[in-house]
């Protein structure tokens, strides 16, 4: 039987409260055996159901931490909740935390600082650290010159030691030298379902450069629905068609990415 894992989902949030366990249901009846919830939008009560969705579904786990567009909102109550709960026994890793130039909803500064805050915690906690790293432009239009998350990323990446801990670079939308940088740092790469989409000729490159035990998958539900659910709300199950784009780029058949991104997530996030 063909396992697949979605290694970022946002199933804690209120677009599934009226059918979350038919939801869940579909993905297992897709192959999708376990699920990451993400519980880092908004406040942390993303996080809070985050964690009680996993402790009541075993093949749920879950993360805490507040997105980058977000962190200028923090307060001592909320790092509180972070620090409580990263040690719950069903969270797997802290993230999504990280840098977003695009929009900047919150200072670049105050993003930078959370981040290495964040890895910080990682490293008290001994768990593998979510990044979302979202550049100035559109990241296939980036020119010299223009403000870079990717490489202050890699730059607080390295400096922070987060490395150590194994780091997974969610949702990635850099250009094929990011990823191809990444991966040789030891960062995990995980696909959307944006290369699926016609104009992501440059992610589908970004797989080829890739080594396949760097690779992985995942939703980001409720967004970002693949082709050819593009436009409806994306879920778990929808990861079979990420998948297949994913493993016709990196020239191997569905089984084996399927097989290969499964034992990628498994290892960075430790699951049982």
């Amino acid at each position: 039987m063909i396992e697949l894992l979605d290694s970022h989902a946002h199933v804690d949030g209120p677009e599934f409260d009226a059918d979350r366990d038919q939801v869940l249901a579909r993905a297992r009846a897709a192959g999708v055996r376990r699920i990451v919830v993400i519980g880092a939008v908004g406040d942390p009560s993303s996080a809070e159901r985050a964690v009680a969705l996993a402790e009541r579904d075993p093949d749920v786990f879950a993360t805490v931490a507040t997105h980058p567009h977000d962190v200028e909102k923090m307060t001592d109550a909320w790092w509180a909740t972070h620090e409580r709960l990263a040690v719950h026994p069903r969270v797997v890793a802290i993230g999504e935390t990280g840098l977003d130039y695009y929009y900047d909803h919150s200072p670049r500064q105050a993003q930078q600082a959370a981040f290495r805050r964040f890895v910080e915690l990682a490293r008290r906690v001994g768990k593998p650290v979510v990044c979302h790293i979202r550049s100035q432009k559109e990241d296939a239009t980036r020119v010299p010159g223009d403000s870079d998350a990717h490489e202050d990323a890699r730059a607080i990446l390295r400096e922070t030691g987060a490395l150590d801990l194994g780091v997974v670079i969610h949702c990635f939308t850099g250009s094929p030298a990011d990823a191809e940088a990444y991966a040789a740092m030891g960062c995990y790469v995980s696909f959307s379902g944006i290369v699926t989409y016609k104009t992501a000729g440059a992610l589908r490159e970004a797989v080829t450069r890739v080594p396949r035990e760097r690779l992985m998958i995942e939703t980001d539900c409720p967004y970002l629905a693949p082709i050819p659910k593009r436009g409806k709300r994306n879920e778990p199950a929808f990861v079979v068609h990420t998948a297949e784009v994913v493993a016709a780029a990196a020239g191997l058949a569905f089984e084996e990415l399927a097989q290969i991104t499964t034992a990628n997530a498994a290892r960075v996030y430790r699951l049982p």
